[in-house]
């Protein structure tokens, strides 16, 4: 981990490179918001790179009045197999070399490592401009869910090759550092996520919500938030709701999001809630109306929604990986389970849903640890990160010797 000082940076221009990017719904797209949100709120400039999406034109869009970027530029997209409403990004480094020419940045920050990361890192380093990544995805661990785990050491020294063009890559977690250490990516910076408490609350319990669901007084809301997709493990929620419904009957399972596993699990389960894509106030009001959250997901590198879940009061249940490793205390705020006993996890969730004081005492905890994690102490530390770098640290990304894929 590379140490800093702690000194204010001055206003600059910073372009984030992505290739997914707000309205879109995911973690990252969700973690690039509230970054440049917060880098607009301190003054500086940013441009946004990401790929085209559906009805949309190419090219530079300025944006009068956006609270996230002061422009963007849109390249050609490519429809992720798998994830068509997800986008690659593809444009030459050229492409990208003339636009910095015409508006230099001070710092390139790349969050995702397709075509259009590689383009611009390329371009970056061409211009000697300083450029710093993010891990935000595992893909290498999606192999596994998707018949295809051979590919995990090829995804892993391409990770390797990627990020180590940079001059730093930052990640959400101390065990993702352990990780990408042992891949051998180097150097790296810890960054990591915050919540909107005024957003996320538990002051946003609607009963009529609860009722639609078809819960009645106080029976238990079983709540999932995220993609419905394999990598996320939602065999392992299905299977500990199942053995909830076996002591409460009256539970729910709601469901809130969307991805390739919603119609095989509505057409095998049609008694479980799907309630789709929700967003803001909405999104908030669905968080606040459950009592149980689980978080089965074995690939993420953080899971905003751990955050956001404790924020509105929930009780997670996830195992100790990823925001739990860091924000969850063991029967404190949460519970967890270690990353190879799938019976630890669902024995946690059965305890919670058998003892409503603890249940209840846990969900009180997790909001007060939450009210402590804000967003702004994240942007100051990315900050400090990328836009404070040191004319050594800058030297270096510019002379670092090229990692063989293979």
């Amino acid at each position: 981990m590379i140490k800093t000082k702690q000194a204010s940076p001055r206003k600059q221009h910073i372009t984030i490179v992505s290739e997914t990017f707000p309205p879109e719904i995911n973690g990252v797209a969700n973690t690039l918001k509230h970054l440049c949100q917060g880098l607009m709120q301190h003054g500086h400039q940013v441009t946004v790179i990401r790929p085209r999406q559906r009805h949309e034109s190419k090219g530079l869009m300025p944006s009068a009045g956006n609270e996230l970027f002061s422009r963007e530029y849109v390249v050609t997209g490519v429809p992720l197999p798998g994830y068509t409403d997800l986008r690659f990004g593809i444009a030459h480094s050229s492409e990208l070399r003339r636009l910095w020419q015409a508006n230099r940045p001070d710092a390139i920050y790349v969050a995702t490592q397709g075509p259009l990361g590689i383009a611009a890192v390329s371009a970056a380093k061409k211009m000697e401009l300083p450029v710093s990544s993010g891990v935000h995805t595992n893909f290498h661990q999606y192999s596994r869910y998707y018949g295809v785990g051979a590919l995990e050491k090829l995804l892993c020294a391409y990770g390797r090759w990627f990020h180590n063009r940079t001059s730093i890559t930052l990640v959400p977690t101390k065990k993702m550092q352990q990780v990408t250490a042992k891949m051998g990516i180097t150097p790296t910076g810890l960054w990591s996520r915050g919540v909107d408490c005024s957003r996320f609350t538990p002051h946003k319990r609607d009963e009529s919500l609860r009722s639609r669901w078809g819960l009645e007084g106080k029976s238990l809301a079983v709540l999932y938030v995220g993609r419905l997709a394999a990598e996320k493990n939602l065999r392992m929620a299905v299977a500990c709701y199942e053995r909830i419904r076996k002591l409460h009957p009256r539970a729910k399972f709601v469901l809130v999001g969307d991805g390739p596993m919603r119609k095989q699990l509505a057409e095998k389960h049609p008694d479980y809630i799907f309630c789709g894509i929700q967003r803001g106030s909405d999104l908030a009001r669905h968080y606040a109306s459950g009592d149980l959250f689980l978080f089965p997901s074995k690939t993420d590198t953080f899971g905003n929604v751990v955050l956001e879940a404790m924020a509105s009061g929930l009780a997670v249940v996830a195992y100790d990986d990823a925001a739990a490793s860091e924000h969850i205390r063991h029967e404190e705020n949460g519970l967890k389970a270690p990353l190879t006993m799938d019976e630890k996890f669902t024995s946690g969730a059965l305890r919670l849903a058998n003892q409503p004081t603890l249940l209840n005492r846990i969900r009180a905890q997790a909001r007060l640890d939450a009210l402590k994690l804000s967003w702004n102490s994240q942007i100051e530390q990315f900050e400090q990160l990328v836009l404070n770098q040191s004319p050594k640290a800058r030297y270096y990304a510019n002379n670092k010797q090229s990692i063989s894929l293979l």
